[in-house]
């Protein structure tokens, strides 16, 4: 559903016309510094997601990518194909954690100077999230990657990786058992989120979508006489309402709806959902989120 986004200012026009990796490095010492520090305030009531067993009696298959420890080739399946496959266990891909976050110009806005850009708190929740992993000795993989990374001195890599992230929610590389975070605004159709999780659920990939959105999507605080316009490519002509306070309630019934069919979608598929408000403090957020990882 479309979110209720003012003209864009000159200063933001600014930005956006950025290279979106210039814009990313140019933030990314402090954005890492802040997910230590978040990581750091949630650590005391975390509790490691490991479990006993080696789980050495279940495998499979998954391609070679670059990265990978040729030792841990299996020349007997590669030789059955003209590919390279290694084996690997269902432990090693349950300890696995892929994260994605959405980007576009919608994940760019924010309605007001003091609030950060949804992005932005995307992408702080989604470093956290994989300090917390890394210090659990899990393994995190960014969507389109070629590798997972392991290990406490991985988070600066995985910070400069969120450059060549997926621009979709979809990685084959994902191995069955292994769980994603998809973080975004998902106010695209619902068919589109729920083809994007079939598709990871179908992968044998289960997972979690945190939507980030800003408090004005929520509440449509404006009032009089107000033109919203979208932004990207693809947001349809403006809208000019005379009185925006008439149309709260059904925006407000709308939000909800669109909320409820996230949760629903997300149950289908064995997946969980929550919502997060960039006006929120993130700890809560990435609490309660680790928790939501936590093996049943």
């Amino acid at each position: 559903m479309p979110s209720p986004r003012p003209a864009p200012t000159r200063r933001s026009v600014t930005r956006l016309s950025l290279p979106w990796a210039e814009q990313l490095g140019a933030r990314l010492p402090p954005l890492l510094v802040q997910a230590e520090r978040v990581a750091a305030t949630v650590m005391p009531g975390v509790h490691g997601r490991r479990r006993s067993g080696p789980g050495e009696a279940f495998w499979q298959f998954r391609p070679y990518v670059a990265g990978d420890q040729v030792s841990r080739i299996d020349w007997r399946q590669s030789g059955k194909s003209d590919r390279l496959f290694i084996r690997e266990t269902e432990w090693e891909s349950a300890q696995t954690v892929g994260l994605w976050r959405a980007g576009g110009p919608g994940m760019a806005w924010r309605s007001s100077r003091d609030l950060p850009e949804k992005a932005h708190r995307a992408e702080l929740l989604l470093l956290a999230l994989a300090a917390l992993l890394l210090r659990g000795g899990e393994r995190v993989r960014l969507f389109g990657l070629p590798r997972p990374y392991g290990g406490r001195g991985a988070l600066p890599l995985i910070a400069d990786g969120l450059a060549g992230l997926a621009p979709r929610p979809e990685d084959p590389r994902l191995a069955r058992h292994a769980r994603a975070v998809l973080f975004g605004d998902f106010w695209a159709p619902l068919e589109e989120t729920r083809a994007a999780i079939g598709r990871l659920a179908g992968q044998g990939v289960r997972g979690h979508l945190l939507q980030v959105i800003d408090p004005a999507e929520e509440t449509l605080p404006y009032a009089g006489r107000v033109r919203f316009e979208g932004v990207g490519g693809d947001a349809g002509a403006p809208a000019l309402l005379p009185r925006v306070e008439s149309v709260r309630p059904a925006y407000a019934e709308r939000v909800a709806r669109h909320r409820e069919g996230l949760a629903a979608l997300a149950a289908a598929a064995g997946w969980t959902f929550a919502s997060h408000r960039t006006d929120h403090p993130p700890e809560a957020a990435l609490l309660a989120l680790h928790q939501r990882l936590a093996p049943a």
